[in-house]
């Protein structure tokens, strides 16, 4: 009897366990899709523009990995830079139209070298929580708050930065949409608008 009641209490301790891992995402959610398009960025020094891509593939019901690469040159020089940006996210159903949304990123910016031949370039990290969700059957929409951190360009230290990101998509059909991109930080605004595969 001692041993039915020890085994009962851990296949309950099992259930509840696997709980947080049994969720999914949200009706009208999806983690696995591929979007390119237009990137531009806007700041106090001077602006630049270019293209981008962007992706996500869902590994198990509540967890996703993405990435980004973002090309840019900056206005009336012949400097580019570029950008990459991959990490793992959590998704949590919330309710049956949202989840609750945590990621982690490891964040690279490399704009070759200088005159001089130093290399401008700095590694960082990213967190970042927030909601996703369908706000109608064609539309989803996205808020997160995150923080920044990382080496300064060529390196050193720098003081970590938090920002916002908002983001939405249009669907066309559950395959093809359009989504767009806002992320402030610093007084910089950051913005991706561009065509979506959903798979």
């Amino acid at each position: 009897m001692k041993r039915s009641t020890a085994m009962t209490k851990l296949a309950a301790l099992t259930l509840l366990a696997a709980l947080p891992l049994a969720a999914t995402a949200a009706d009208g959610v999806s983690y696995n899709y591929v979007e390119a398009g237009y990137a531009t960025t806007n700041t106090d020094d001077g602006d630049a523009d270019g293209w981008a891509v962007n992706g996500s593939g869902a590994i198990a019901p509540n967890f996703h990995v993405f990435g980004g690469y973002s090309n840019q040159e900056i206005d009336n020089t012949n400097i580019d830079f570029d950008q990459w940006r991959v990490g793992v996210g959590y998704n949590r159903e919330i309710s049956p139209r949202a989840d609750l949304v945590t990621r982690a990123a490891y964040e690279k910016f490399d704009a070759g070298r200088d005159f001089l031949g130093n290399d401008l370039d700095a590694d960082g990290w990213s967190v970042e929580a927030g909601v996703r969700g369908a706000l109608a059957p064609a539309l989803e929409g996205y808020a997160m708050a995150g923080f920044e951190d990382g080496e300064s360009i060529g390196g050193g230290e720098r003081d970590g930065e938090f920002y916002g990101r908002l983001g939405a998509q249009v669907k066309f059909n559950p395959m093809w949409g359009v989504s767009g991109d806002v992320k402030f930080i610093d007084g910089d605004t950051q913005i991706f608008v561009g065509p979506r595969i959903t798979f």
